[in-house]
């Protein structure tokens, strides 16, 4: 049975986001599989690459795992914040994005790496590919019901429709790969823009100007919530303990702090962010290579990402990060006891690859998704990682109206929990 000692549902800002309570039995034949996979997977990679591969893969079980048992959600962020008022996720993005521009600045302006490879951050152009590409992508994944992170740890965490739109995803990706060329040339576009290089803040000016954003974001939606009074986020179940590592759920600011670390340390093994959906635009790029389909003659699929398409997917560090969060997430949820798919309703199959593509083609319009262009890009003070979070909220305010055809509901707010 549940404790009663936690609060009431009646101050936004007094309910934790974990309870107390009674856990489903450790799935432990699926827990060994996982870790059995996990370690046959770490070893090739090693084997067939390097260690710092299998570090970065290692990392990806570790993001897994934490986005998992939080079930830190930017979509679900997004929706509610839009729908009823409910800021404890964009709060927690905005510890997350703190924390991590305070590690990426001291990073990048001293070139600190632990593997010699310097650093650089995700500093994309601001044009209208950016702008059209995060407000559909902001459309696709309240139709989806998950962004890039989203996507891949509710799939490893069982859940059946996200397969169709990880598999919408990379056709996504693919297409707005082979219209590339065009987005980037053809229409207008600003050059890149760092806060810190671009407009002579330098490091430590651009960290003071964003920790004033996030400290005025906050503030703002502590006043939405107060004058709302939305629904709360419904409490995870969690033990106390040192079980609570492993089986529990984990409160979503802890979750914040861990990811904006990871990501930190990402940066400085591999040189960049942590990313997701440029793996996929490999994937299907591989894909059709093998059916015969010539995708080098495509614009996208030139320098750094034409060398990935000749060599084995373990030499692609975003993608052994993607398949170790994927499993993380397998192994996280095996062990809460949670991992159970389930049929998938028709209408919810529709939405899914409605929004796997929308994702997939605005991720590659945007410079990147949820993770690589609004967390990488703002930790990494590009003004288009601003320009992102915007939009795609745009886009998730449009897709408030669209999901109901599809039978997929919204937070209301004389919900009690959303």
């Amino acid at each position: 049975m549940a404790q009663t000692n936690v609060s009431p549902l009646t101050k936004w800002n007094q309910t934790p986001t974990t309870i107390t309570t009674e856990l489903k039995p450790v799935q432990k034949p699926l827990v060994v599989i996982g870790i059995f996979a996990a370690i046959i997977l770490f070893i090739s990679i090693v084997i067939v690459t390097n260690m710092t591969q299998g570090l970065l893969f290692i990392i990806g079980l570790l993001l897994g795992m934490t986005l998992l048992h939080a079930r830190f959600g930017f979509t679900s962020a997004f929706r509610r914040l839009m729908s009823v008022g409910n800021v404890q996720g964009l709060q927690a993005h905005m510890l997350m994005l703190a924390i991590a521009s305070t590690l990426f600045a001291l990073i990048l302006a001293n070139g600190f790496s632990f593997t010699g490879i310097t650093p650089t951050g995700y500093v994309s152009p601001v044009g209208m590919s950016v702008l059209f590409g995060s407000f559909i992508f902001g459309i696709g994944m309240q139709l989806g019901n998950g962004c890039a992170s989203g996507t891949l740890y509710s799939v490893g965490g069982g859940a059946s429709s996200m397969i169709l739109t990880l598999i919408a995803f990379i056709a996504g990706s693919l297409l707005g790969a082979y219209h590339f060329t065009f987005w980037m040339e053809d229409t207008p576009s600003l050059p890149p823009i760092s806060l810190a290089e671009s407009t002579g803040l330098g490091y430590f000016g651009a960290w003071l100007l964003q920790m004033i954003l996030f400290g005025a974001i906050y503030w703002i939606t502590t006043k939405i919530a107060k004058k709302k009074n939305p629904p709360m986020m419904k409490p995870l179940p969690t033990v106390q303990g040192f079980k609570k590592i492993i089986r529990g759920s984990w409160p979503l600011f802890a979750a914040a702090i861990i990811l904006a670390i990871l990501n930190a340390l990402t940066l400085t093994i591999r040189g960049n962010p942590w990313g997701i959906t440029s793996a996929f635009a490999l994937w299907g790029g591989k894909a059709l290579m093998a059916v015969g389909v010539d995708v080098t003659s495509w614009g996208y699929f030139s320098g750094a990402n034409a060398t990935a398409l000749s060599q084995t997917v373990l030499a692609d560090s975003t993608s052994v990060m993607n398949f170790g969060i994927i499993l993380g997430a397998f192994i996280s949820a095996a062990a809460q006891g949670t991992f159970k798919p389930k049929k998938i309703k028709p209408g919810i199959a529709g939405a899914s690859i409605i929004g796997g593509v929308l994702m997939g083609y605005g991720a590659r319009l945007a410079f990147g998704c949820n993770i690589g262009a609004y967390f990488g890009g703002i930790s990494s003070f590009s003004l288009h990682g601003w320009v992102w979070m915007v939009m795609a909220m745009l886009g998730t305010f449009l897709a408030l109206f669209i999901r109901p055809l599809f039978g997929l509901k919204n937070p209301k707010p004389t919900d009690s929990i959303c």
